[in-house]
């Protein structure tokens, strides 16, 4: 079956380049990053895999952990890991899943034969603490990930979980907040006392409650 958002997010034992990962009891508490990549001592992976790393104090700033995937083995992890930290300039400070026997690729649905045969895409899940898969995206292999539209999706998903806001197109962390169609708005205007803007009695914005 297709995993969906709020489906739970499989759990599974493999092999890692920092050791065994138990999926479940690795995540704790944390919101996860799970991505995937085609296979090791590939050029844009490479790329990715050092971002990550540069970024890995931003999704720690929002109790994230990340864990990447390919489908080469433990040895394969390592000897590219030097390569990325080389080229990179970086240290990568975070899990490889060693998922040789594709077990994680298929618990996830990363494996797309009509693009790529037996290796995974680049697939992206954002699973919460609750173990809820909350984003799914799948990237071809030939594109690169943005990063920081990533953490600006966490960045949406933790405010949204606590407060009756949606985000708008392009949003940002700061920016103003479309106020949920599930609260009239003069309730809206007790909850928002930064104040609330109607545009059109759908449409009504307020200041980034947070903030």
């Amino acid at each position: 079956m297709t995993l969906q958002l709020g489906d739970i997010a499989p759990d599974f034992s493999q092999d890692s380049s920092e050791g065994i990962i138990s999926f479940h009891e690795w995540a704790g508490d944390k919101w996860v990053v799970l991505f995937s990549h085609p296979a090791d001592y590939t050029p844009v992976c490479t790329t990715e895999l050092g971002m990550v790393s540069k970024l890995k104090s931003e999704f720690e700033k929002r109790n994230v952990k990340v864990l990447a995937l390919s489908v080469d083995g433990v040895s394969s992890h390592k000897g590219w890991i030097n390569d990325i930290n080389e080229t990179q300039n970086t240290t990568v400070n975070y899990p490889i899943i060693a998922d040789s026997d594709s077990k994680v690729a298929n618990l996830y649905g990363m494996i797309h034969p009509k693009s790529l045969n037996k290796l995974t895409v680049r697939s992206v899940f954002i699973i919460d603490p609750n173990k809820k898969v909350r984003l799914i995206l799948t990237y071809p292999a030939s594109t690169g990930r943005n990063f920081d539209e990533i953490l600006r999706v966490i960045d949406s998903l933790q405010l949204t979980d606590y407060h009756q806001v949606a985000t708008p197109a392009n949003w940002k962390d700061g920016n103003d907040c479309v106020v949920v169609p599930s609260i009239s708005t003069e309730e809206a205007k007790q909850k928002f006392p930064k104040g609330v803007t109607e545009v059109k009695p759908y449409l009504r914005m307020t200041p980034q409650p947070n903030k």
